[in-house]
């Protein structure tokens, strides 16, 4: 069993996701890759400076700008969207996520809802074969209806029919979806269901694919949510050790754990590596490396998401924008610092359109040393300087930023 340090598990998860030790994507072809590596990119609405999921791939592409994902994921259909909370997936998957789909449509909820609104579900379906692509606009309902996912019951059926997989997004205005017929959307040869042992086996190499590795509990939960059936602790165990047996995965002794972590073994060597101190040869950045240009992460990106900031960085990050004010602790849109391989502090940002103004709300580093850090002052003001200008903010106001020591470094390059 290979034994790592809690550094070497910081920066293999890091790195694997294309975060450390800097941007090394570029243009359509590197956010195709940057896609890949992260597996399941989430997608958010909220546009408080720039939608989560752009800012995940700003992190990662050195070029990125927002309209490089559309043109990947509805003009190449190279991605498609899809879920409850909504991902982006490599197109080649799909074969896979129609099991989940078929499952989904077998729930109580899904047959029963199939009875009730039985009317709008074939108005929806009946509308777009005949006209293409539409939206929740283009309906006005034959009943109102109490769900989270609407208030009229053509726009909760169209949530029906994609969940399911009959339909796909085939396009968005705004973040508004357009849904059409899934062979319309689908290239054909991604239009089928992988049987069943190929998809479950699929998803429980994803699993870990998509969280670079895991303890069992946790990866059994990860498994389930993909395949959509229950996994119990003695299957789930089977199933990792059978993969272990059989070469693929490899288990991990983690400095500081108790428990077995599981990672695929094509991992191993950049573990290895990393272990060793080394940097694997094609981690190389094509930009200026996160010790030297420091980065902000997404609130849902995947490394500091849902808990992990405190496993992996031992750093507390909660996605506060839907508490109350008076309960947030730091901010409304707080994202975390990436300075080396280390979360250092966090950024409270606003985007003001209509002025062009980019208002820093809060700033708070977990260490006030680093305030007198030369190398983190140059690296934190280079990175506000990309982030201005990935923004499009023609002035930045810091002026509640405190100390003015702090004040100075953010403002080096926008006097």
């Amino acid at each position: 069993m290979l034994t790592i340090s809690k550094t070497t598990q910081r920066r293999f998860i890091l790195g694997l996701q294309g975060l450390w030790p800097g941007r090394r994507y570029a243009g359509l072809a590197g956010l195709r890759q940057a896609l890949e590596a992260i597996q399941a990119l989430q997608l958010d609405p909220l546009n408080i400076t720039a939608r989560s999921h752009d800012l995940a791939l700003w992190s990662r592409v050195l070029d990125y700008q927002p309209e490089m994902l559309y043109q990947v994921t509805y003009k190449e259909r190279r991605f498609f969207d899809y879920g409850g909370s909504l991902f982006i997936y490599p197109i080649y998957e799909l074969p896979s996520w129609r099991l989940h789909m078929a499952r989904r449509a077998e729930t109580p909820y899904r047959r029963s809802f199939i009875q009730e609104h039985q009317k709008a579900l074939d108005l929806v379906m009946s509308e777009i074969e005949k006209r293409g692509p539409l939206g929740n606009r283009d309906f006005t309902g034959t009943q109102r209806v109490n769900s989270y996912r609407g208030r009229k019951d053509t726009g909760v059926a169209l949530f029906h029919w994609w969940v399911v997989g009959e339909l796909m997004i085939s396009s968005r205005q705004g973040f508004e979806r357009l849904y059409d017929l899934r062979q319309r959307v689908v290239p054909p040869e991604w239009d089928y269901a992988a049987p069943v042992d190929q998809a479950e086996a699929f998803f429980a190499r994803k699993s870990l694919a998509f969280l670079g590795m895991q303890r069992q509990r946790p990866w059994i939960t990860t498994v389930s949510d993909f395949i959509q059936r229950r996994i119990s602790p003695v299957e789930g165990q089977a199933w990792l050790e059978g993969m272990v047996d059989q070469g693929e995965v490899v288990r991990l002794s983690v400095e500081g754990s108790k428990d077995a972590w599981y990672t695929l073994a094509e991992n191993q060597a950049h573990l290895e590596t990393l272990e060793q101190g080394q940097i694997p040869s094609v981690w190389q950045p094509l930009g200026p490396a996160t010790s030297d240009e420091v980065t902000y992460l997404a609130p849902l990106d995947i490394v500091s998401a849902r808990g992990r900031a405190k496993v992996l960085f031992d750093f507390d990050y909660i996605w506060e924008v839907y508490k109350p004010a008076a309960q947030r602790r730091w901010g409304y849109y707080v994202l975390p610092i990436l300075f080396g391989d280390q979360l250092v502090g966090r950024l409270d940002p606003r985007l003001e359109r209509k002025t062009s103004t980019l208002f820093i709300n809060g700033f708070w580093l977990e260490d006030p040393a680093w305030i007198d850090d030369l190398r983190f002052g140059q690296a934190l003001a280079a990175g506000m300087d990309r982030f201005v200008k990935f923004l499009g903010a023609e002035k930045i106001d810091y002026s509640s930023v405190e100390p003015p020591s702090l004040r100075a470094w953010l403002g080096q390059l926008h006097r």
